[in-house]
């Protein structure tokens, strides 16, 4: 939105900006319950801008904004009919950011305040309970923004970046996982349960691997090339990344297998949100499916844990074994005699 400082200056000096200001007092006072008259808008003017103009100047500019697009209503008083973003666009955007894992508090809150700027003031209103939740979970990054910023230009750039990768210690910050950096060479950035990662591959291997963005700090775009893409055989086997995020569910790298497993036929919403539809199913009876599913094999196992109660893995034989021995883990630690 224009300074009112530097609209004051237009105002006071060229006659000529008077349908910025008036289009300026459209965006902020107006809506389709809250109309303007010829006379408020007069008001207005001179209240914030200093500028003064008649009822004729006001119906004249307000044509002009009409004839360069602008779709104001002017029946019944006048009020901007198409904004760049409507009220549910903006509180789309904020409730994006407020649930976003991959920015800190203060990171959040200025954003959600650049969000509601671009509303009008009956908006922001109306967002107000909404723009500090400290109880939901944030990033304590605070370099994310800068990492993602980096990561974005190393990308477009192709070429490799250097940075320290960290995991949570018991004081419940971040450590770095190993004292020498990560060399990687970067591809993709995609969003997953909430999270940004970082799709690259690191220098000593030719697979990708997988980066929280949150986990990033001490990031430097190097002068060396990434490795081409023609080194990494997943790009070489054809990559596409819609298949990647369905095969990959907790975002563990590693090779994918197929999977199959009998499930409660009321499962299929869970399945359609974790695989999307790249899954087959076969009706065992009237309550089972048979499912077969291109997975990641530690994802898999992870998630066959979470659906245990629901599911039960038939194949690959290493996998259900695996499966097997972590729930007879669970059963010797849950023993009456080990209370």
């Amino acid at each position: 939105m224009v300074g009112v400082m530097t609209l004051r200056v237009y105002a006071g000096s060229n006659k000529k900006m008077l349908n910025m200001l008036i289009l300026e007092i459209l965006k902020e006072y107006t809506d389709a319950e809250h109309r303007l008259t010829q006379q408020e808008i007069i008001d207005l003017l001179y209240h914030n801008y200093g500028a003064e103009c008649d009822r004729r100047s006001i119906r004249n500019n307000i044509q002009s904004l009409k004839d360069m697009g602008y779709e104001i209503y002017t029946e019944r008083g006048c009020y901007l009919m198409e904004r760049d973003f409507d009220d549910a666009e903006l509180r789309l955007l904020i409730d994006s950011v407020l649930f976003s894992k991959n920015i800190s508090v203060a990171q959040s809150q200025r954003l959600i305040e650049k969000i509601k700027s671009l509303g009008n003031r009956y908006f922001s209103a109306k967002v107000n309970h909404i723009s500090n939740l400290p109880e939901l979970h944030h990033a304590d990054n605070k370099q994310a923004m800068i990492v993602l910023d980096t990561l974005n230009d190393a990308i477009e750039a192709k070429r490799k970046v250097r940075f320290v990768y960290s995991q949570y210690g018991i004081d419940f910050k971040l450590h770095p996982k190993r004292p020498e950096p990560y060399i990687v060479s970067p591809y993709q950035l995609v969003a997953n349960n909430g999270r940004y990662y970082l799709i690259g591959n690191y220098d000593k291997y030719d697979n990708i691997s997988h980066y929280r963005v949150d986990h990033i700090t001490s990031i430097t775009m190097l002068d060396e090339p990434a490795k081409p893409k023609n080194k990494i055989k997943e790009f070489v086997q054809g990559f596409s990344l819609p298949k990647h995020m369905a095969e990959h569910i907790y975002m563990y790298s590693g090779e994918s297998v197929a999977v199959k497993f009998v499930a409660d036929i009321g499962l299929m919403n869970e399945l359609v949100d974790w695989f999307g539809r790249n899954f087959k199913v076969e009706e065992e009876d009237s309550n089972k499916i048979l499912v077969t599913v291109t997975c990641n094999e530690n994802a898999m196992f992870h998630w066959a844990l979470q659906y245990g109660q629901r599911i039960e893995v038939k194949a690959p034989q290493d996998l259900r074994d695996r499966i097997k021995a972590a729930i007879e883990c669970m059963v010797s630690k849950y023993r009456e005699e080990n209370i």
